[in-house]
């Protein structure tokens, strides 16, 4: 039977309706079904109840007759918050946010790494609300939040959620030290990186898709992509890695980003990094949200913003000029994008001319792999040509650069 959740709504600023809609994705995401909502002005946070005792005694009222319902409440609770709303609404299963997107989470989570980042996450929530409060936890049953360790998880005592937290912790710094050494033989062979990141939900993997020729899954649901995947691009003849990776959204837990810091690394260690948004949303809070997030791990990379999704805009002239406009469903721009790519690039190369004697063409011929003949012309004595190579090959045609 399909869970259905009722939301509790706090307005704390101006962007609680945007984070309302991201509920409501996010509860479909999970499987269960929206089934109202109740809004609440918030002045000031009662620290028992959150949103005082008066709006939880009506929305008793108002759910009073509806069985197996769960109260999603769109915020950060307390451990002791989440238990006297329970209590207030007649012990009613309560979870926050928070416990929402790690049941998605888990949900997700294909790998090893995955799961492991997700389990960590999931712990250090848990971790804070156990002392005293196992057999209360343990009423909330099965549904969102009992994925991922389990509901045995939550009557361990803290002792035991410590020692398991060491295990993973080291499990997933292994993850990272092999991850690690991908990249660094990625830069060591001069791979040319570019990480998909931005909001999720805002088609990064259908434009991985589309870009790469894959069959990455991809669908209409939020965090659908937790482990970075990697395929070859290639843009008029040359190679580039294209790595999806995890999205992001507003409120996005602190301990989601801590556990998943290791994969996000990827974007860090990119060369290029393409902000996805979508056009027909608020795209704006989108890329401010991902640039945040990834500013706060220490991301220095060249940024394209992409604005995906403008077959649904009616009207492209709204839109910034200076993001690249797509629709990675009609292919619409992806030209434009590709464009936008290689000059990103251009700095890493340059255009040499070269003079090559007939006797010399065995060697010139052994190079053409680190070479693009822009132009080439057969002589009396040899092979006088233009190429494009990168700045670091370039000191293997030291003998046949022209100097003329």
């Amino acid at each position: 039977m399909t869970e259905k959740v009722f939301i509790i709504q706090p307005i704390l600023n101006d962007n609680y309706k945007t984070v309302h809609e991201e509920a409501v994705a996010l509860i479909e995401s999970a499987g269960a079904a929206y089934v109202g909502t109740a809004y609440q002005n918030i002045k000031e946070v009662n620290a028992a109840t959150f949103i005082g005792s008066g709006k939880l005694n009506e929305i008793c009222a108002e759910l009073d007759g509806i069985d197996d319902l769960t109260i999603l409440f769109n915020g950060a609770l307390s451990p002791s918050q989440t238990l006297n709303i329970s209590a207030a609404l007649g012990d009613r299963k309560v979870i926050d946010r928070t416990t929402l997107i790690l049941d998605i989470f888990a949900r997700n989570a294909v790998t090893s790494e995955g799961k492991i980042q997700v389990e960590i996450a999931q712990l250090k929530y848990i971790y804070p609300r156990l002392k005293g409060k196992g057999a209360a936890l343990s009423r909330l049953g099965g549904g969102i939040g009992s994925r991922g360790p389990g509901e045995s998880q939550l009557e361990t005592d803290r002792r035991h959620i410590a020692y398991r937290l060491k295990y993973l912790e080291r499990r997933l710094e292994e993850t990272k030290s092999r991850r690690s050494l991908q990249s660094d033989r990625r830069i060591k062979g001069n791979v040319k990186t570019i990480a998909l990141v931005g909001y999720t939900n805002t088609g990064k993997s259908t434009l991985l898709n589309l870009l790469t020729g894959s069959d990455v899954l991809s669908r209409n649901a939020l965090f659908v992509t937790l482990d970075p995947t990697a395929r070859k691009l290639v843009i008029d003849d040359e190679e580039y890695l294209l790595i999806d990776t995890v999205g992001f959204i507003q409120e996005l837990p602190h301990d989601i980003v801590e556990a998943f810091k290791s994969t996000l690394e990827v974007a860090l260690r990119c060369d290029l990094a393409l902000f996805v948004a979508d056009a027909s949303s608020d795209y704006r809070l989108q890329f401010s949200t991902t640039r945040q997030t990834l500013d706060e791990l220490g991301f220095d990379k060249k940024v394209i913003n992409v604005l995906n999704k403008c077959d649904l805009v009616d009207d492209l002239s709204s839109l910034p000029a200076d993001c690249v406009l797509i629709s990675a469903k009609t292919g619409n721009g992806i030209a434009a994008l590709k464009e936008r790519i290689k000059t990103q690039f251009e700095d890493r190369y340059i255009a040499l001319d070269l003079f090559v004697p007939f006797r010399n063409l065995g060697c010139y011929e052994a190079l053409k792999p680190y070479l693009k003949e822009i132009s080439k012309e057969f002589t009396q004595d040899g092979l006088k040509c233009r190429v494009r190579t990168e700045k670091m090959h370039a000191e293997k045609f030291a003998e046949f650069i022209r100097r003329d």
